[in-house]
C-alpha cells in the first residue's frame, strides 16, 4: 500500500552475567585454546573478538556457541594458507610487495581521513543539526488502516453491507474477500494514492467506508484504526544519520583543502595540460525499472 518506500531490567543484567560467566568457562577449557595449527594457537579470545566485530549476528539472534565452530573452522583454513605462503616464502614476491605497498597507502589515506572527520565532526555539530531540524519540524496528520481490496464494485458493496449487519467482522472479510495484505502501517496523506487518501482523511478513528473507495487497483473498504500527529525523531534515532551527513560535508571539505593547497597539473592523453576538473566518468547504462505499484501506492 505505501510507497516502495536503558531501561536495565533484573534480567537483562542477568543476560549479561550469564553471557559473561558463559564465556569465562570457554575460555578457562583447554587453557583458552580453541585449535592447534601445525604448533600454532588460535585461542578463544580471537574467536570470541571476531564474533563481537560482527554485531550483525547477535542482531539476528546468532548465539556466540553457533558461531564458534563455523568460526574455528575459518580461522583453522586461514591459518594454514597463510603458513603456506610464509614457507613458499610469497611475502618477499615482488607481487607481494606491491599490494602491501597498495594497502599501506589506502590505510594511511583512510585513517587520515578517519582522524579529520572524528576531529571536525563535533557533538555540538550534531546538536546544532538536530536543533535546526526540530524547528523546522512541522507535524502532519497520520492515520493507520486496514483495507480490504477487491476488484469489483459489488462485491465491495456486499461486505459493506455485512459490516453494517454485523454479520461478520473486518478482519474475517479481510482474510476471505481482500486480494492485498490488510493492516497498514501508519501512513500521511502523500503516502497513498489521491483516492485513498482523500477518503482515508476525512474519516474518524473506529469508522469503516460506507461506499466503496475506488482507485486504479480496485475497490477499497478502508476501516480507520488511529488517527495522530507525526512526532519529531528522538536525536538518539538521527544522531547516525546527522553524523553520516557532517562526515560526508567535512571529507568534501577537506579535498577541497588539500587541492587548494597544492600545486596540481593534469593532462589529457595527448599530454596537452587541462585547466581545471577532468570530465566526470560517463554513468553506466541503467536497466529500466520495473513500474509496478503496490495497491494504493504512489
Amino acid at each position: 500500500m505505501q510507497k516502495k518506500y536503558l531501561f536495565a531490567t533484573t534480567a537483562a543484567i542477568v543476560v549479561l552475567v550469564a553471557g559473561a560467566w558463559t564465556y569465562k568457562v570457554y575460555a578457562e577449557r583447554n587453557n583458552g585454546v580453541a585449535a592447534i595449527v601445525n604448533g600454532e594457537q588460535i585461542t578463544v579470545a580471537e574467536v570470541k573478538a571476531a564474533y563481537e566485530q560482527t554485531p550483525q549476528l547477535a542482531a539476528q539472534g546468532v548465539k556466540f556457541e553457533d558461531f564458534y565452530g563455523h568460526a574455528v573452522d575459518v580461522m583453522v583454513n586461514s591459518k594454514l594458507a597463510l603458513q603456506a605462503a610464509t614457507k613458499a616464502n610469497v611475502q618477499a614476491t615482488p607481487e607481494y610487495q606491491e599490494q602491501l605497498a597498495n594497502l599501506q597507502d589506502e590505510l594511511a589515506r583512510q585513517v587520515y581521513i578517519e582522524q579529520q572527520v572524528e576531529a571536525r565532526v563535533t557533538p555540538e555539530d550534531v546538536k546544532k543539526v538536530y536543533d535546526e531540524y526540530l524547528q523546522s519540524f512541522k507535524g502532519q496528520k497520520e492515520i493507520k488502516a486496514k483495507h480490504i481490496l477487491v476488484e469489483d464494485e459489488a462485491l465491495a458493496k456486499d461486505i459493506i453491507k455485512q459490516l453494517d449487519n454485523k454479520s461478520a467482522t473486518f478482519v474475517d472479510l479481510a482474510l476471505k474477500y481482500s486480494k492485498d495484505q490488510p493492516d497498514l502501517p501508519y501512513f500521511t496523506a502523500e503516502m497513498m494514492v489521491p483516492e485513498f487518501s482523500a477518503a482515508a482523511f476525512a474519516m474518524e478513528k473506529g469508522t469503516y467506508s460506507k461506499e466503496p473507495v475506488k482507485t486504479e487497483f480496485g475497490y477499497h473498504v478502508i476501516l480507520i484504526e488511529d488517527v495522530r500527529e507525526t512526532k519529531p525523531l528522538t536525536l538518539e534515532e538521527v544522531e547516525p544519520q546527522i553524523k553520516a551527513n557532517l562526515s560526508q560535508q567535512v571529507v568534501e571539505q577537506i579535498v577541497q583543502e588539500l587541492n587548494s593547497n597544492a600545486e596540481v597539473e593534469k593532462f589529457d592523453l595527448e599530454g596537452k595540460k587541462i585547466e581545471g576538473n577532468l570530465a566526470p566518468i560517463p554513468a553506466a547504462p541503467q536497466a529500466p525499472q520495473s513500474a509496478e505499484k503496490t495497491p494504493a501506492a504512489k
